[in-house]
C-alpha cells in the first residue's frame, strides 16, 4: 500500500530528525532547521541556534568570513563546496570538522543550503611546514591549555611544549597568544 503525501511528508521528517549524519538547513547562512546529531555533535538545544546565524558555531568571526568567501567562490561554479576547518562547540571546546553543502538555489548559493558536518579526529592539515607534534599542541592551543596542562594531556614535560609552542610561534609569525591561535584556527 503506498504513502499518501502527507504521510511521505512525516516520514521524510523522521528521516532527516533522526539521521546520525548531522545536517543544518540554513539561508542566507541562518540557521533555520537541523536535526538531533547536528544538536549533539554541537551541544546546543535546539531553540538556540533556530534562527542564529552559523557564525555561532565558528570560532572566529574572521573564519567565518574567509570560509563563506572561499565557499561562495566555488558555489558560484558548483553546486556543492567540502572543506575541513575548525568549529565550535557551546562548551568553546574547538574541534577540526569536515564540511559539506549542497546550494538548492545556484543563482543565489547562499539563499538556502544543506550542510553535513563530521567530527574529525585528526588534526589539520597545514600548510605551512609544522611536525606532526607540533600540528598535535596547536590543537591543543586552540582550545586554551596551558604548556603544563598539554604536557599532561600527551605525556610529555611542560618544557617540551614550550619548545613547541615557541617553533608554532616562529612558524606562524604570531606575536603572542592571542595571535598565535587566531593563525592556528584559520591555517587550513
Amino acid at each position: 500500500m503506498a504513502a499518501n503525501p502527507a504521510e511521505l511528508d512525516d516520514l521524510e521528517r523522521l528521516a532527516f530528525r533522526v539521521s546520525p549524519a548531522p545536517q543544518v538547513i540554513t539561508a542566507n547562512r541562518l540557521m533555520l532547521d537541523f536535526n538531533e546529531a547536528f544538536q549533539r555533535l554541537f551541544g546546543y538545544r535546539r531553540e538556540e541556534l533556530l534562527g542564529e546565524l552559523i557564525l555561532r558555531l565558528y570560532p572566529s568571526r574572521a573564519d567565518y568570513q574567509a570560509i563563506g568567501e572561499r565557499c561562495l567562490s566555488w558555489l558560484r561554479q558548483s553546486r556543492s563546496y567540502s572543506d575541513e576547518r575548525f568549529m565550535q562547540q557551546r562548551d568553546g571546546e574547538v574541534f577540526w570538522a569536515r564540511a559539506d553543502g549542497y546550494t538548492l538555489t545556484p543563482e543565489e548559493p547562499f539563499r538556502l543550503m544543506v550542510w553535513h558536518f563530521e567530527r574529525m579526529e585528526r588534526p589539520m592539515r597545514a600548510t605551512v611546514n609544522l611536525t606532526a607534534r607540533e600540528r598535535e599542541i596547536s590543537a591543543h592551543i586552540v582550545n586554551g591549555l596551558t604548556c603544563k596542562e598539554i604536557g599532561r594531556k600527551l605525556g610529555i614535560s611542560h618544557r617540551t611544549v614550550e619548545v613547541h609552542r615557541a617553533r608554532l610561534m616562529k612558524k606562524l609569525a604570531a606575536k603572542n597568544s592571542a595571535e598565535l591561535v587566531s593563525k592556528i584556527i584559520v591555517l587550513h
